[in-house]
């Protein structure tokens, strides 16, 4: 996957993470580097149960990534005192 890639991949999957774990989201850059963040740890995630991880700028791929974008903004949210779940 290209770089450009990534940032459209980690926008969509940040933007729609942030919304499922706070509903308001954490801004646009920080959307976009948590959700590229999410997407590396929903892929090792996944590849961890045997399954493939993010393979392109397709639907599955962004499901990984949402999937691991709610994981890291849990994280954020823990280590930065906003408790959102």
């Amino acid at each position: 996957m290209s770089i450009l890639s990534w940032i459209v991949l980690g926008a969509i999957a940040g933007f729609i993470g942030s919304k499922i774990v706070n509903k308001s989201g954490q801004g646009l850059v920080l959307d976009i580097i948590l959700g590229i963040v999410g997407a590396i740890v929903g892929g090792l995630i996944f590849s961890a149960f045997g399954a493939s991880g993010v393979t392109g700028l397709n639907i599955y791929s962004l499901i990984v990534a949402v999937l691991g974008s709610v994981v890291v903004l849990w994280a954020y949210h823990q280590f930065t005192g906003n408790r959102a779940l």
